[in-house]
């Protein structure tokens, strides 16, 4: 069996990536953390042989340790927008401390300036340039961790029934200024069916069509 842990295990992609694998994914056993676990006991429902919850704060360093120990794969669905980055930090410790290699971040886009023109200009505006930095140094973080990371630079994102993106990579520049919640669901399901499928690398995903708005499509 291939163990993932979900961190934020009631946000709407992580539920999406957690019914996806249940359906899909006969080899996965899920532990889901969050706080007040009884918000996902649907996803239990499916199938309690393959589902165990953790009901702590996700800033509890001991009770992450408990978590990510015995896992192969860590989802964070969190972005990590503190100051100090201590969600990410405490990962990191948890993972290494562990010996636990694969992990996928959650994170926005804009962190690099890689979003030209006026959109860019709007999501700048949006996030704050100090919201920006921070979620950039979550990225430096884990590039520089040891880990065998990826980090999702969303976009902007929406709840349409599609799964329809491209994925741009660091030092290239954002495609698409939208992008569905089943989109980014997708992409995270084939990282843990495949781990090495974009491993060690940030990328961008959003759905191809909206280049060149200047407004989110909702």
């Amino acid at each position: 069996m291939k163990n993932v842990l979900i961190l934020g295990a009631n946000g709407q992609i992580a539920r999406i990536v957690a019914k996806r694998l249940l359906s899909e994914q006969d080899d996965v056993q899920l532990t889901l953390y969050l706080r007040k676990s009884d918000r996902v006991d649907d996803l239990v429902a499916i199938n309690p042989a393959r589902v165990r919850t953790v009901d702590a704060n996700i800033h509890d360093q001991e009770m992450l340790d408990k978590a990510v120990q015995g896992q192969d794969i860590v989802f964070i669905s969190n972005v990590d927008h503190d100051p100090d980055n201590k969600l990410t930090q405490g990962v990191i410790a948890a993972m290494i401390k562990n010996d636990v290699k694969r992990v996928i971040s959650s994170n926005v886009l804009g962190i690099y300036g890689e979003v030209p023109g006026e959109y860019g200009r709007w999501n700048t505006e949006m996030l704050t340039q100090a919201g920006l930095n921070r979620a950039r140094r979550s990225d430096e973080l884990l590039e520089k961790s040891g880990l065998d990371y990826t980090t999702l630079r969303l976009p902007w994102l929406n709840d349409r029934d599609e799964v329809k993106y491209s994925i741009t990579h660091k030092g290239e520049s954002y495609v698409g200024v939208s992008g569905s919640r089943q989109s980014i669901a997708d992409v995270v399901v084939k990282m843990i069916a495949d781990p090495t499928y974009l491993n060690r690398e940030s990328i961008g995903l959003a759905d191809p069509d909206t280049q060149g708005l200047t407004r989110p499509v909702y």
